[in-house]
């Protein structure tokens, strides 16, 4: 590997004097919006709101694995049990066909170590992962202004985006963000998933993705008007996997930890082998696990101390989620 593209634990996080009192303001803003939506919808979360699926399985860490890869979850060979829960990224519940972000979160159970919220041993370790490979914004405070405004309408939106931006640049940030959200998906049992932003390794910093296996298939036409059903329909028939890639800081030029907008381009190693094995997510014992994980939480900060997300949007992710959790009773 070229030497400036050797893992690196020179990393550094730059933590603003005025982030706590940020923070906690996003905090009541995703509240608010999470009670709105909530007397329209019903009990849930500010984003990713609506539920796809949901399935269980087992995430085996691989052995001989190189040194930043070998911390925490993947310090030494094993199986874990895990819960996924699949949904598409919006504040509504709307039709599969609206264009959007897709969220696939993974809980690995039965970890050992304490927790990175400093709470006691960890609960689980958990990925939130989306359809996109990088952040759409740099820092959490234009994506925060954005939620808010698009939380109005596509009219509070625009106006929002002209005067953050101006004139002539407001409209170009619409375009790119509606460029984001019509990306292509085939569906959650084809798609590579991404963390986005980064996440702790040891020492390390690292990023993370899931890769789908080729024996899971082609994506199947017309998948989009029911994702859920898509990916029920393959559980049904046969096992799925994706192999669980880890990508290394090497620089601050190359892999910023401050700016999530920023595409690392190092090479991913593969560290894990998610397996969902053949299963009804219709049956009893697949409603229950669907209510289970509606229930729970998937949260980038339940996780292992070795695993501590770094970096303004995931600091901000910490008090965003936890008041979202409180907001529906999951904590």
């Amino acid at each position: 590997m070229k030497s400036d593209l050797r893992p690196s634990t020179q990393w550094q996080e730059q933590i603003a004097a005025d982030e706590a009192e940020r923070f906690a303001g996003y905090g009541k803003a995703f509240a608010a919006i999470q009670a709105r939506k909530s007397k329209k919808y019903g009990q849930g979360r500010a984003l990713h709101r609506k539920q796809l699926t949901a399935a269980s399985g087992t995430l085996e860490v691989l052995g001989g694995l190189p040194d930043f890869a070998r911390q925490g979850l993947f310090a030494a060979p094993g199986t874990f049990d895990v819960w996924v829960r699949l949904s598409n990224g919006g504040m509504d519940k709307a039709s599969d066909r609206t264009p959007d972000i897709r969220g696939f979160s993974l809980r690995v159970l039965g970890v050992q170590g304490d927790s990175a919220l400093g709470i006691g041993p960890a609960k689980s370790q958990d990925f939130t992962l989306i359809n996109q490979e990088q952040f759409a914004f740099p820092k959490s405070d234009e994506f925060v202004e954005f939620v808010v405004a698009a939380s109005s309408g596509g009219a509070a939106l625009l106006k929002h985006l002209v005067r953050r931006y101006g004139l002539l640049a407001g409209p170009l940030r619409m375009v790119k963000m509606l460029k984001t959200v019509t990306k292509p998906f085939g569906g959650f049992a084809t798609e590579t998933v991404f963390s986005a932003v980064p996440m702790a390794c040891g020492p390390y910093a690292v990023r993370v993705r899931l890769v789908p296996a080729a024996a899971n298939g082609a994506p199947t036409p017309g998948a989009n008007q029911d994702w859920g059903a898509d990916f029920s329909a393959r559980l049904g028939q046969q096992s799925l996997q994706w192999d669980l890639q880890l990508q290394p800081f090497v620089s601050e030029a190359l892999t910023p930890i401050e700016d999530a907008s920023v595409n690392w381009t190092t090479p991913y190693t593969t560290v894990a082998r998610l397996t969902l094995p053949q299963q009804d997510t219709a049956s009893a014992e697949g409603q229950v696990l669907l209510q289970q994980t509606e229930a729970a939480v998937f949260d980038p900060w339940q996780a292992l101390v070795a695993h501590r997300p770094l970096g303004d949007v995931q600091r901000a992710r910490k008090v965003v989620y936890f008041e979202s959790q409180k907001g529906r009773g999951a904590v």
